[in-house]
This record gives structure tokens, sequence and C-alpha cells, in this order.
């Protein structure tokens, strides 16, 4: 069994900060691409920053250059480094892996989510 477990989420006010964090846990044989998502009140959800396990980085427009996403491979965790908040950032924000246990079948896992919210 596999399983991702977020935290770092909270209330925070405009232009601040957060880190959340992503450890995946199990029979893991080897984890690929990792990546945050987010889905705010009444909008589908939608792709945030994706990491692979070379380091190869991708981020959605909209959070580029406030947001740094990143790995530890030791750790099977990966990060969201989440600066110069906005109201609009408000969401709750779910990490993705691909990950290949240790029987070698390849699925996509998500996390239980955790809630950010940005609001003075």
């Amino acid at each position: 069994q596999v399983q991702l477990v977020e935290s770092g989420g909270g209330l925070v006010q405009p232009g601040g900060s957060l880190r959340l964090s992503c450890a995946a846990s199990g029979s893991i044989f080897s984890i690929n691409a990792m990546g945050w998502y987010r889905q705010a009140p009444g909008k589908q959800r939608e792709w945030v920053a994706s990491i692979t396990r070379d380091g190869g980085i991708n981020y959605a427009d909209s959070v580029k250059g406030r947001f740094t996403i990143s790995r530890d491979n030791a750790k099977n965790t990966v990060y969201l480094q989440m600066n110069s908040l906005k109201p609009e950032d408000t969401a709750v924000y779910y990490c993705n892996a691909e990950i290949v246990d240790v029987l070698r079948y390849h699925r996509s896992y998500w996390g239980q989510g955790t809630q950010v919210t940005v609001s003075s």
C-alpha cells in the first residue's frame, strides 16, 4: 500500500509565505514525477507545479516567480514553497506522485489535500 501525506497548510495574510510538504510511504520501488495541484471553491482542480526525478521543473504561469517546487528523493518527499501569496491562491492543495510499487505496478497517487487560505 502506498500513501501520500501532506502538511503545511493554513491561514496566511496576503504577501505571506507557506511551505507545503508531501511525503510518500509504503511499498514503493521508485517515484517518477511529483507535483502539486489545487482546487478553489467552485472551480476545477488545476495543475500548479511539477518536478521530475532528475529535477526538471515546470510551473503554471499563475505561480511562476512566486512558488518553488523541490524534492528530496531520499525522503520520498516533495515541497512547495509559496511566497508573495495572494487571495486567489486560496484553495485545497493536493500533491500527486507517479509511483512504481514493489510489484512494479505504475500508478498515480494523490494526497488527501491541505487547505491554504490567504486572507487579511
